[in-house]
């Protein structure tokens, strides 16, 4: 099932960076919930919460806004659904350009 996304044109060429950037993000938050570091992925929610409708990612800026949230009480399984969710979203994104 691909999410289609329609994007700026004048953003075309931070798009990639963007999404390789939120790649990373997946292994920062599944290295810090190994650790039990809840502040750091709050901190990665946080970003993404800000960053993603800005992007024209409306779907990044929601599951940053979950990941916040649940990195803040500490629920390890809403982490791990909303990594679910975004790796999903990656996956599956299809892009244009407007």
């Amino acid at each position: 099932m691909k999410i289609a996304v329609v994007i700026d044109t004048d953003l075309k060429d931070l798009i990639l960076g963007y999404l390789e950037n939120r790649r990373k993000d997946i292994q920062e938050i599944l290295l810090s919930l190994q650790s039990g570091n809840y502040e750091k992925i709050r901190i990665i929610g946080h970003s993404m919460k800000g960053s993603g409708s800005g992007y024209g990612f409306e779907k990044i800026t929601e599951i940053g806004r979950n990941l916040e949230d649940a990195a803040k009480s500490q629920e390890e399984t809403k982490i791990r659904e909303q990594i679910t969710q975004l790796v999903f979203y990656l996956d599956n994104l299809e892009i244009s350009f407007s």
